[in-house]
């Protein structure tokens, strides 16, 4: 990832994109702050932001024409937020203890052609930058067209106490001097270093300025330059109807031309996002419940306080996070996308010392949610996966984030459990059925019954190949082993005849479709869906949730086939609120179950306490992870191989050693049912007996340790006397190191094998005195 990558995607995150309502003003208040401080009764903090962006906030509340209520995204839940009757308070209710001071004199000077909200706002502006500013006003005091306000609307001591803010920042103030009768345009050009003429079209026409059909004086609608040099122009002159709010923006606009112009740099760089624009924020307003606006018990005299605050509290505090609000991983680290990239990117430029985002890159399940539901479509899947495949490159993966999964997808590639075969009786094969590791871990039944109706319905040889895809290695950026593992798959499905592949497991079926184009590929369940199975009502009066998988989000015709098989059932369905294409994830995809358990099982809780029905789902590990957090959850393939007893929904998943188990017994079951062979001897540590407590086996399971992880430690040991012995507890203690992680087991004889105490691993190295 380079910068200009970097910048791409940080764009695609809008969260820091203004509000509408901030965006719609001319001058960029930043309403959400505002509103935020009035409902905690701030008033004073409230103020002090407002007057960030307004030099005027008391004459602004007053007479804004509030561009920005007609855009409020509250129009859409009640009435827009009255956030210039909002300002009105917190000008009326706030003390500001922040006396304006202007920056060091910088030596050069720009006179200010009239005293409305313009030529004001140019010249606060301009001083507080230090410049020197003489305003030309040729009534007898400050404010222009304000005066023509009523009394009521704008009291004439709230004009006379906001414009002293001038005299503050030592603005030279000339009244009764009307630039044209009393003072020439060009001696004002000779003396000044820079004019602004922000006078009204009335007090400037005899001014010698090129003007348009209209009598609006012509101006570089950017810059605010006319067409004599160092002459500006801003406000009515310029704008076809007056506009409180825009004639402060037109005089913020041409004191930024001004201060450029004085210090001969240039009027246009890095000006974006000036007066009104359109933001790429999007707010979502689905769910609000609306609420009209709070209406003062004295209008004429504005919001009391706790009015204001009741008000403020109806804002929406406007922001998009419409990733995070679906995605268990992304709220739990605090941020947004625009954030995470950015610490990715650190991450991956780290040359010495600690890479602090390592966890969170490999906690992401990878499954693309975040894609669908944002507005720009940011995947921060994909800003992960490829960060995990640069850490792997540069060998700074650590090794306990995807060890165990990595040996497991070894495990399911290697001679105890892949296999490929023709059918019985057949030289080639016109189907081939991949039921993948996990539903053969989990459900090893499932994938007999599946093979023997694929058999029996399907004409051309259906033939079967057992394996793992190889995803646990593409999920962890492993991409070379990836690769690997997807030629010798390729290499067998060749030698297969080139079938179409019929496949049990959504991961499996994504990643062949997706890395394979080549190879022709059918769902399970639309295949079944097409036999019109199950031909019996199995679970008629029942009503099921069906879940989704998250590898299946885009494959609609999957998701409609796994639906029709629920209902020929007999069983009713409903939808859980994310489903289809806004699915999401169980947790154990991208391998954050291994990553980071903790945020997997929060992810799997928060998935299960959707609906009170009991799920289905089509995809092995989604049905174990939420049984194994106590979710009656059945797989489809439940419904279609009913079993006479028993209660599918609430089976736990097994664990990983009987994950293991349950594939080698498939392999060496079907290997004998349908092709009458024997299955080769297993090695002679597997037939070791060892009695383990039920709290050993969990924490097993936590630690993720094998049953034949200890089997070959203590053959290991007893084999080479490698062990030690704890004379207080007789028990021996001893480890072995088959890969990267070593083994430990406090272990004892008894009568026809070995009690197990204790089993832990770890990443370290064991160096023995003498054979380092």
């Amino acid at each position: 990832m380079d910068q200009n990558e970097l910048r791409e995607l940080e764009n695609q995150c809008i969260q820091e994109c203004a509000p509408e309502c901030t965006a719609e003003c001319p001058v960029h208040v930043d309403v959400r702050t505002l509103c935020a401080h009035i409902a905690r009764a701030d008033f004073n903090g409230a103020l002090k932001s407002l007057k960030l962006t307004i030099p005027f906030p008391g004459i602004v509340g007053r007479v804004c024409d509030r561009p920005c209520e007609t855009i409020c995204k509250r129009n859409e839940a009640g009435a827009a937020i009255s956030i210039a009757a909002l300002e009105r308070a917190c000008a009326d209710l706030g003390v500001a203890d922040d006396k304006i001071r202007p920056a060091p004199a910088r030596g050069k000077r720009a006179a200010i052609v009239g005293g409305g909200l313009s030529g004001m706002t140019a010249a606060f502006d301009l001083a507080r930058k230090g410049w020197a500013v003489v305003l030309f006003e040729k009534e007898r005091k400050l404010g222009g067209r304000l005066w023509a306000f009523s009394e009521e609307d704008l009291p004439p001591e709230t004009i006379e106490k906001e414009t002293r803010v001038l005299a503050d920042l030592g603005v030279e103030v000339c009244p009764g001097q009307a630039v044209g009768r009393d003072v020439p345009l060009d001696a004002l050009l000779r003396e000044y270093d820079a004019v602004c003429v922000a006078a009204g079209r009335d007090g400037c026409e005899a001014l010698p300025l090129e003007r348009d059909e209209n009598g609006r004086v012509r101006i570089d609608p950017f810059t605010y330059a006319t067409d004599r040099e160092g002459l500006f122009a801003a406000g009515s002159l310029c704008r076809p109807a007056y506009s409180p709010i825009r004639s402060i923006s037109d005089g913020r606009r041409a004191a930024t031309s001004i201060d450029r112009y004085l210090q001969n740099a240039s009027l246009t760089a890095s000006r974006t996002g000036e007066g009104s624009y359109r933001t790429r924020l999007y707010t979502g307003t689905a769910g609000v419940e609306p609420a009209g606006a709070v209406v003062p018990a004295n209008p004429e005299g504005g919001y009391a306080a706790g009015e204001a605050v009741r008000e403020a509290g109806r804002c929406l505090q406007c922001e998009c996070m419409e990733c995070v609000k679906v995605c268990e991983y992304l709220r739990a680290y605090k941020g947004y996308p625009r954030k995470y990239i950015r610490e990715v990117y650190n991450n991956l430029s780290i040359v010495m010392g600690m890479h602090h985002a390592n966890k969170f890159i490999n906690t992401c399940s990878l499954c693309g949610l975040c894609k669908e539901v944002c507005p720009e479509h940011l995947h921060m899947g994909l800003v992960c996966r490829e960060a995990r495949e640069a850490m792997f490159r540069k060998g700074k993966m650590p090794p306990s984030a995807h060890d165990f999964p990595i040996q497991d997808m070894l495990f399911s590639n290697g001679e105890r459990f892949a296999m490929a075969r023709h059918q019985p009786g057949s030289r080639e094969s016109g189907y081939l059925f991949f039921p993948g590791c996990q539903l053969a871990a989990s459900a090893p039944d499932h994938v007999r019954n599946a093979y023997r109706l694929l058999t029996t319905r399907l004409s051309g040889g259906v033939g079967l190949m057992l394996r793992c895809c190889g995803v646990p290695a593409y999920w962890s950026g492993r991409t070379e082993l990836f690769e690997s593992v997807l030629e010798e798959m390729t290499a067998r499905w060749e030698e297969m005849g080139r079938p179409e592949m019929i496949l049990a497991c959504s991961s499996c079926y994504e990643t062949v479709k997706s890395h394979r184009p080549d190879i022709p590929v059918r769902s399970l369940y639309e295949v079944l869906d097409e036999l019109e199975e199950p031909k019996s009502e199995t679970a008629s009066g029942c009503t099921f949730t069906v879940h989704d998988a998250c590898s299946s989000r885009h494959d609609a015709n999957i998701q409609r086939s796994v639906r029709r098989i629920v209902e020929r059932s007999g069983a009713a369905l409903e939808e859980l609120p994310l489903h289809a294409d806004r699915t999401e994830c169980c947790g154990y995809g991208g391998l954050m179950k291994f990553a980071n358990p903790e945020m997997a099982r929060e992810v799997v809780r928060r998935r299960i306490v959707q609906s009170d029905r009991d799920y289905v789902a089509y995809c092995a590990m989604c049905r174990d992870n939420f049984a194994g957090r106590g979710k009656r959850a059945l797989h489809v393939l439940d419904l279609v191989f009913a079993r006479a007893a028993g209660d599918p929904a609430s089976r736990k998943g097994p664990g990983y050693s009987q994950r293991h188990e349950n594939r080698m017994r498939l392999k060496e079951e079907m290997l004998e049912e349908f092709w009458g062979e024997r299955a080769p001897e297993r090695e002679a540590y597997r037939n070791m007996r060892l009695d383990i407590s039920e709290d050993v086996l969990e924490r097993m399971e936590q630690r993720q340790i094998l049953v034949e992880d200890l089997q070959r430690v203590i053959s290991h040991a007893e084999s080479t006397g490698g062990r030690l012995l704890d004379c207080r507890s007789g028990h021996f203690l001893a480890y072995w190191k088959p890969a990267a992680v070593t083994y430990w087991v406090e272990y004892s004889p008894c009568e026809g094998g070995y009690v197990v105490h204790n089993a832990y691993s770890h990443r370290m190295e064991i160096f023995e005195e003498g054979k380092a």
